[in-house]
């Protein structure tokens, strides 16, 4: 990884943002102009509606009939998330592409910093940044002052080293010649189907961060992932489907050298994660969105050897009805500074 100041953009090159929106009308206007007032490029939006029932086709097609930038695709019937995805970014002809849903609003100047990073380094096919959430109008936050950049394999190492995604979606912007290469997002992964492409783009490329706020995530209750995939065990599973299937595909992740490596390091880090899960549900059943046997069952089986290790003992000891070894107290207090210092490292350089 290198760390390096930002440059300016130079000339004025057209980003394509695909929204997709199923009965999000309410912030379609939020996303849209968070998008129209981006500096420094010239923009197309495509708001692809699919088959939604609130209205928010009207909408979409007030915001067309307004900007001339924008563009409404209708679904004639609801097509799911992933269809709707694809057909909104085979449709876009500018220089870099973003997918921004329509519940999300970039950052003020995102796409000029985004840009100027990869039109300085043209080997760079994807950049992102830091999301962070909110759920009323965010504040404007300062721009990022370095920039990050991995050569692809180096970042997929880092990634599986990790077992988790280090993007959370808004914020990715992508050179489009390196998004026609890959197939789109794959339906058999809806709940991790991003994390697959991010990896896939970079066999392609290398990756660049901008290393501040570039997009807010929206938190809300209706949120997909959040009503279709509650659990923490299901974003587990997909993950690591995803980590086993790219780098044992000949096509993408089985030429990476080390990649036997990186997915024994990717289910030990998942697996590890599952353990810490299934304690916390020993601790406070309340606390994780699985029950404690299955994510020890899961960690078991995606990675035997975490057996041996002393945080599985200890879920054994809790699970026997044994005096725990560790104290209640001790434990909150070592995941704490555990994923504080990982959330911290992953804010400031990107993993």
């Amino acid at each position: 990884m290198r760390i390096v100041r930002p440059t300016p953009l130079k000339g004025r090159p057209t980003v394509s943002v695909v929204v997709p929106c199923y009965n999000y009308g309410r912030y379609l206007p939020e996303a849209v102009g968070s998008i129209l007032s981006q500096p420094g490029v010239d923009l197309e939006v495509i708001i692809v509606d699919d088959h939604s029932t609130d209205g928010s086709e009207l909408v979409a097609a007030e915001l067309a009939a307004r900007h001339e930038q924008v563009r409404l695709i209708r679904n004639a019937v609801n097509k799911r998330h992933i269809a709707t995805y694809n057909r909104g970014l085979a449709e876009t002809t500018g220089d870099y592409v973003v997918l921004l849903s329509a519940d999300d609003m970039l950052a003020d100047g995102a796409l000029a910093r985004a840009v100027a990073l990869m039109e300085r380094y043209p080997n760079v096919g994807l950049v992102y940044g830091y999301a962070p959430g909110f759920s009323e109008t965010p504040e404007a936050s300062a721009a990022g002052r370095t920039w990050s950049i991995w050569p692809g394999r180096e970042w997929v190492g880092a990634v599986t080293h990790r077992g988790d995604s280090v993007v959370i979606n808004p914020e990715v912007v992508m050179r489009n010649s390196v998004m026609r290469r890959l197939v789109g997002y794959d339906a058999a992964y809806p709940h991790a189907a991003d994390l697959l492409l991010w990896l896939q783009a970079a066999t392609l490329s290398d990756v660049g961060r901008v290393n501040g706020v570039q997009a807010h995530y929206r938190t809300h209750a209706q949120q997909m992932h959040v009503t279709d995939y509650s659990g923490t065990l299901t974003d587990m599973r997909e993950r690591t489907a995803v980590y086993r299937d790219f780098l044992n595909d000949a096509e993408w992740g089985r030429h990476l050298q080390g990649n036997d490596r990186m997915l024994r390091n990717a289910l030990r880090s998942t697996s590890r994660e599952a353990v810490w899960c299934a304690l916390l549900a020993e601790m406070d059943p309340t606390a994780t969105g699985g029950s404690g046997s299955d994510f020890r069952n899961f960690a078991r089986t995606q990675y035997p050897p975490i057996t041996r290790t002393l945080l599985w003992k200890e879920l054994d000891r809790r699970r026997q009805g044994r005096k725990p070894a560790i104290p209640d107290a001790v434990l909150s207090l070592v995941y704490r500074v555990k994923w504080a210092v990982k959330w911290r490292m992953w804010r400031r350089w990107g993993l």
